[in-house]
């Protein structure tokens, strides 16, 4: 029977389970793919330790590339036999085989490889809407990204690169510093012995930087907020390092009148249009070279929890994936 990895209480990565458990055949609107690749994201350990809210016992995992194996009565955009790939939606991705809203599906073009869309299909459409709809980045800016050697780290940094801009990158340690740079970060800043706000305000004159992009959340917005110049734009999106605790908001105006976001991925690509544009920029950037994605450690899928003891121990750099 195929392989599911879930979880039926919260906690660490010891709670995830290998399960065998029946596939099924998909109804009106479904399809059952086939999984190839399966992509890991910080997402799925909110989820496994409740942070994010999910019924028990749940399912793990939001991307994944694969073949469409049947579909359902009323799908016409997927057929078996198409190669697809999907971010996004209830967890369930850590599995062999799934039976899925076949509308999250999109088909792969050719010269996009199964184990670069599963890297990059949440990490990249993220980053799409990130620099162009949430604060559209402008040749000439400089911008402060966090993180910057992690899965999103290195697909921004190469996406900021080619609208661009300046960028200026925190890490946490030498080994990623020198990874961030290769990928085209102008200024690396090593956080665990560097101060990232005084080193803005050195590389930026003390003008700072008109937008931050933060999935660290807890240990760095009061810093990424003092980065920010007047009126600047702080991007929250992600919670790495813990949840960000409630903000007075007269600190927004005593810094200079900044502005706060919390976006995510679904509210982007929430209709079928949106979500078609949005994986077909990102594979226009991949297609053309501007971005890489290449997996940097693939992990069996039975192996989920070692994939994610390793991942919120910050062991691990750029995209990771399971392999069914």
């Amino acid at each position: 029977m195929p392989i599911v990895i879930r979880f039926h209480q919260l906690g660490g990565p010891e709670v995830l389970r290998v399960e065998n458990l029946p596939t099924g055949d998909p109804g009106p609107g479904e399809a059952r793919v086939r999984h190839t690749a399966v992509g890991v994201n910080f997402i799925d350990t909110y989820h496994r330790t409740g942070l994010y809210k999910v019924p028990l016992p749940s399912g793990v995992g939001s991307e994944a590339a694969g073949v469409v194996e049947a579909v359902g009565a009323g799908v016409t955009h997927v057929a078996p036999g198409d190669r697809v790939a999907y971010a996004g939606g209830a967890p369930g991705s850590y599995a062999q085989f799934r039976v899925m809203p076949a509308e999250r599906l999109v088909k792969l073009p050719a010269d996009v490889g199964d184990r670069q869309a599963a890297a990059a299909m949440l990490k990249g459409m993220t980053v799409q809407y990130l620099v162009t709809r949430t604060s559209p980045v402008k040749p000439g800016d400089t911008v402060l990204l966090h993180a910057a050697a992690g899965g999103v780290g290195l697909i921004a940094v190469q996406w900021l690169k080619a609208l661009g801009a300046t960028v200026i990158g925190t890490v946490g340690s030498d080994a990623k510093a020198e990874l961030a740079r290769a990928h085209g970060c102008d200024h690396v800043v090593v956080y665990t012995r560097e101060d990232f706000t005084a080193r803005v305000k050195e590389i930026t004159g003390g003008r700072g930087v008109p937008v931050v992009y933060d999935p660290v959340g807890k240990s760095t917005f009061i810093g990424s907020l003092d980065c920010l110049r007047p009126r600047g734009l702080m991007v929250s999106f992600g919670n790495a390092s813990g949840p960000v605790p409630p903000v007075d908001l007269l600190q927004l105006s005593t810094r200079g009148s900044l502005f706060i976001t919390r976006p995510t991925l679904v509210h982007y690509t929430s209709s079928r249009a949106e979500l078609e544009a949005t994986a077909a920029d990102l594979f226009a950037m991949m297609r053309s070279g501007k971005v890489k994605v290449e997996p940097s450690t693939a992990y069996p899928l039975a192996e989920a929890s070692r994939c994610h003891r390793d991942l919120e121990a910050r062991r691990t750099t750029g995209s990771l994936l399971l392999v069914p």
